[in-house]
């Protein structure tokens, strides 16, 4: 804050009083009157002005009212009420800022007028002429520049509080993207689950009936893993379907569990899609992919998906485009960079969309760091995913393990 607005800041009304005083004392002292100095009346006005200055700096409308009528004794009484003017002046000042009635001011302004033109009464026309536009000065002055203070710290409030709700409104739009998210990734896991369960469950099945002869407890045992099996497989069933919207993802491909070995291809569709918007993609997908686990390779789908279409939306459907997925020491190291040289189809928005968000959340659960940003050309996003037996990092905010 500049020194011009800490001189009307609202906390600092003590030493703007101050100094006003002492700009007082100072007119007085050294200011424009011959060798003789003030009167002893002219210091009797202004002591008590300054003094009720200060011990009203925090009641605007008493210190109007004291400085009125000092105003107005010092009338009739001494020929240069400099002191006793400017003390009013700058009362009426001091009550149009901090008012909080509208009202006030205006009564306020009414009653400093009243007591200016109280001293024109029976002079001659053109003096009372020039008093009624001295009111120029000593009233509608003060009174603008105090609405001009008051309107411009409503507005800083506004503005204020106007970047705090959109703060909030970001933050909670990230929460709500991260949530989703999460929500999507619980899902996935779910059906991974769900179908790896029900594969052991079939085996044990088909092991009961393979095996007739088998030791009545290994029997047992095969009854005991069937049944467990069954019933996680009922309870996980039962998961997702309180986890699904049936209104708002059924029917959803993208909620989907896929087979690892499909993999490839599904890469392959997505990039097909991308094309069709006329996205320019090269694609270097390792077929080693396709052994990936169930989870790593749902988040490599999703990540392709997300990027790709970012690219449409953002650098152009005439955009360049290079998707590369490689797995090294099982490590899967996927990269989606473009030109940024094609222009946003017509209708498409612009941004304001948490797809990043929902990127650095999904790599994040696995350990990974997503990397997102520009570069010479374009755009690119990057990351690494760990190997399925490393242990995830912790992530940003999580306690460190014991």
């Amino acid at each position: 804050m500049g020194w011009v607005g800490r001189l009307f800041d609202a906390r600092d009304t003590f030493a703007r009083i101050l100094l006003l005083d002492l700009s007082g004392v100072g007119y007085l002292v050294v200011g424009v009157h011959g060798p003789p100095g003030p009167t002893d009346t002219q210091w009797a006005l202004a002591v008590p002005a300054f003094a009720v200055a200060l011990a009203c700096h925090r009641r605007p409308l008493l210190n109007l009212l004291l400085q009125s009528a000092l105003l107005a004794a010092a009338f009739p009484l001494i020929d240069d009420v400099m002191i006793n003017q400017v003390g009013a002046s700058w009362a009426l000042l001091e009550l149009t800022m901090r008012a909080t009635r509208p009202r006030t001011i205006w009564v306020g302004a009414g009653l400093l007028a009243a007591v200016d033109l109280s001293d024109q009464i029976g002079v001659p026309v053109r003096t009372a002429l020039t008093g009624l536009f001295g009111l120029a000065v000593t009233v509608c002055l003060p009174l603008l520049l105090g609405l001009v203070v008051r309107t411009t710290r409503e507005l800083g409030r506004q503005a204020e509080e106007r970047a705090e709700a959109d703060r909030r409104r970001r933050e909670s739009e990230s929460r709500a993207a991260r949530a989703d998210e999460r929500g999507a990734i619980a899902r996935e896991l779910h059906d991974v689950l769900a179908h790896h369960v029900a594969s052991m469950v079939l085996r044990v099945g088909v092991a009961r009936h393979v095996l007739p002869d088998v030791d009545p407890r290994v029997g047992a045992v095969f009854d005991d893993v069937h049944a467990t099996g069954t019933a996680a497989l009922t309870d996980l069933r039962r998961l997702v379907a309180v986890l699904r919207d049936p209104d708002g993802v059924r029917g959803d491909a993208a909620l989907t569990a896929i087979e690892p070995a499909a993999l490839p291809s599904a890469l392959g569709a997505a990039v097909d899609r991308a094309r069709q918007a006329g996205v320019v993609v090269e694609a270097d997908v390792d077929p080693a992919v396709g052994t990936l686990d169930a989870v790593r390779g749902q988040a490599v789908l999703r990540l392709t998906q997300e990027a790709l279409t970012n690219v449409a939306k953002h650098a152009g459907a005439a955009a360049r485009a290079r998707l590369t997925v490689s797995v090294e020491d099982g490590a899967v190291h996927w990269r989606v960079s473009d030109d940024g040289r094609g222009a946003a189809p017509a209708g498409m928005p612009s941004g304001g969309g948490h797809g990043i968000v929902g990127m650095r959340e999904r790599v994040e659960v696995l350990g990974g760091r997503l990397e997102a940003g520009p570069t010479e050309s374009g755009w690119r996003v990057r990351t690494v995913l760990p190997p399925a037996h490393a242990t995830p990092r912790p992530r940003p905010g999580a306690p460190e393990p014991a």
